[in-house]
């Protein structure tokens, strides 16, 4: 009777319900203008670097300012993002999948004062807190993992290379001198939380020594079953080792020429470590796509087999990725990815061009028989 009585209709269970279970309905967080033409969008342009325009069959429009933002956001820096929407966008802003923030405004007349505002914003060191950026024919931001700020079983950090490699490519976050987009992105281990298995160019995490094995806690801290089924190449199994003082424990041993440093007995394990200061860095993948356009998507092929971690500025690495990026907007046709156009030179070329060096641990020669026959493009091969 209480429900009842409070407005609720058991014939009508959903109606007028306030919940704090689950999200609540995404047309809420539409813009007024973009929730009254949703579906009637003709066409957009890129005005400018980071300025897009949107005109619907209506004649409305809407202008969207995209900036660069971080993938782990202080409050204070929210609450700033916040005010500059009730500001200038009625309250609303949206995320883009690689971190980016994109302001909307639906009159022309709005974008100068915003763009103004948010150029006039910066860090203490003199940097912007909203680079304005990423759109079309250049880098827009790096998709990263968590790295050494929140996992556990990562190569390498992911804020950090990500902001040195942003820093040195930042002229082309604002710019879009390229031929055509240029997606990177960073993984800090195997396991691949990033999507570096399909970037133009592709910063991954990786180890390079088997788990060292803490015998004296691992039956203590860990269910060994589970160690041992959360290897892919069945490299551990059940062991009994000897302590130094004469202990005999239940224990596991790892067959070394099978482990493939994934980090997943760690996982399971924490008496089973990988990280290791030397054996620890970073691989330099490039081709990946996975757009249709002029060729159908591509895996990352591995280009550099190993650069150290150099912590804070990764200069090794930063340098290695400018290299590419010169090599390709300097030598790729308009339109070309950068996978398009290394396979159009030949890898051999491609080497040479970027100042890379070849060794035998980059010969790619998978063959999957199932590669040629799914289909998985709309540029099917009959």
């Amino acid at each position: 009777m209480a429900f009842v009585s409070s407005g609720y209709n058991p014939d009508k269970p959903m109606e007028n319900r306030i919940t704090d279970i689950g999200p609540r309905h995404f047309e809420e967080f539409y813009p007024p203008v973009i929730k009254a033409n949703k579906g009637k969008w003709l066409y957009h342009e890129i005005l400018e670097p980071g300025v897009l325009v949107h005109v619907s069959e209506t004649g409305d429009e809407v202008y969207t300012v995209r900036v660069g933002g971080a993938r782990l956001m202080s409050i204070t820096h929210i609450r700033e993002m916040c005010d500059i929407a009730d500001k200038h966008c009625g309250g609303y802003l949206r995320f883009t999948t690689r971190n980016n923030v994109e302001f909307m405004v639906d009159s022309k007349d709005k974008v100068e004062a915003l763009k103004q505002d948010l150029a006039s914003r910066k860090f203490p060191g003199g940097s912007y807190k909203f680079p304005i950026g990423g759109t079309g024919a250049g880098v827009t931001n790096i998709v990263h993992t968590q790295g050494w700020v929140h996992c556990h079983t990562p190569a390498t950090d992911a804020s950090g290379p990500v902001k040195a490699t942003m820093d040195a490519l930042f002229k082309d976050f604002q710019d879009m001198r390229l031929p055509a987009q240029l997606r990177i992105s960073l993984a800090c281990c195997l396991n691949m939380c990033g999507a570096v298995h399909c970037s133009d160019i592709a910063i991954l995490g990786f180890h390079r020594k088997p788990p060292m094995i803490d015998h004296e806690y691992v039956s203590k801290n860990c269910e060994i079953p589970l160690a041992v089924a959360a290897c892919p190449t069945s490299a551990i199994k059940p062991s009994k080792q000897v302590l130094a003082d004469g202990t005999e424990v239940k224990s596991v041993a790892v067959n070394n020429d099978r482990c493939m440093y994934c980090g997943n007995c760690y996982t399971m394990c924490p008496s089973m470590p990988l990280a290791d200061t030397e054996g620890d860095g970073i691989v330099i993948m490039v081709g990946g796509k996975v757009s249709n356009r002029i060729s159908p998507p591509k895996f990352s092929k591995v280009v550099v087999s190993f650069l150290p971690n150099e912590a804070p500025r990764w200069k090794s690495t930063t340098d290695t990725i400018s290299r590419i990026v010169e090599a390709y907007a300097n030598d790729a046709r308009k339109y070309e990815r950068v996978g398009d156009w290394a396979e159009r030179i030949g890898w051999e070329r491609f080497f040479d061009k970027c100042e890379l060096e070849f060794t035998h641990h980059l010969i790619d020669d998978f063959r999957d028989h199932a590669y040629y026959t799914w289909r998985q493009t709309t540029q099917f091969k009959f």
